[in-house]
């Protein structure tokens, strides 16, 4: 029984670690869910520990921060207004569901330059602006929640196979 739950957490990590570069799957959260599975599915000495499942939850909390954070900062660096803002994460969302993957990149910056022309009324040089720094906000916090996720699994596997030394 207990491969089962190896295996169940493998897949919850894994499907996880996609969701990194796919914004409509809960990335960190899957992994932690995988992570709190396996501590109360497998017998203790197989498994991780509370401050293990800690660290985690707040790696988990940095992630969605970082994420946030990196595309607001990027819009807002090269001036973007909060309709731009607001538009670079609708395209960003509806990119990611009906145009994978190249709506990951194209979609932020459309619909950067879609709030901005529209809702704001600025003219096509400063929404392109806006847009490119949509673009590279996004890509900053889909690396940087990549990387978070990555060690999220790590620290996982590190804790979880140490217990058996």
């Amino acid at each position: 029984m207990e491969t089962t739950w190896w295996t169940l957490t493998i897949i919850l990590m894994m499907v996880g670690l996609f969701g990194a570069v796919y914004p409509v799957i809960p990335d960190s959260l899957l992994i932690l869910a995988g992570a709190t599975l396996h501590h109360f599915t497998v017998r203790p000495e197989h498994s991780v520990g509370w401050w293990t499942l800690g660290v985690l939850a707040a790696l988990c909390v940095l992630g969605h921060v970082v994420d946030f954070m990196a595309g607001a900062m990027g819009a807002r660096k090269f001036g973007a207004t909060r309709w731009g803002a607001f538009g670079g994460m609708v395209g960003g969302v509806i990119g990611a569901i009906f145009f994978f993957p190249l709506g990951l990149f194209l979609g932020p910056v459309l619909g950067a330059l879609g709030g901005e022309m529209i809702f704001a009324g600025r003219s096509l040089q400063p929404a392109l602006r806006s847009g490119w720094g949509t673009l590279l906000g996004t890509t900053a916090g889909m690396v940087g929640k990549a990387v978070i996720d990555v060690a999220m699994i790590a620290l996982f596997f590190l804790s979880a196979l140490t217990v058996h030394w």
